[in-house]
């Protein structure tokens, strides 16, 4: 899962700022269940799809809606935005550094894991 260099991405500090505008994209987080109970963005009603199970629910998306995509690094939401692209999304942003970045540039108090 390498982070490809064409990937659509939004800053943590870009998303926060839309979201406190009321600028709210679908939020897709790609990572596994527990995670969630560990650090997670804001809520705004995300979708919580694991990387594993996003091929075949692709269908529970709205390509003509805006999406950012989101997981503990970027890793596993930047190879997320690569299939969505593949499946005809076109505004699909990788989160960069993923929920890590969103604890390091908005909100620290967030747990590292």
């Amino acid at each position: 899962m390498q982070q490809q260099p064409d990937v659509p991405e939004i800053s943590p500090t870009e998303l926060k700022s839309r979201l406190d505008e009321g600028d709210v994209p679908i939020l897709l987080d790609v990572r596994e269940p527990f995670e969630a109970a560990i650090a997670d963005l804001p809520e705004h009603g995300q979708h919580r799809i694991p990387t594993g199970d996003l091929p075949g629910r692709i269908g529970d998306l709205d390509p003509g809606e805006e999406v950012v995509v989101y997981c503990r690094s970027g890793s596993r939401s930047a190879w997320a935005v690569e299939l969505l692209m593949h499946h005809g999304f076109d505004r699909v942003y990788n989160l960069q550094g993923g929920v890590l970045g969103w604890r390091s540039d908005v909100d620290p108090s967030l747990r590292s894991y």
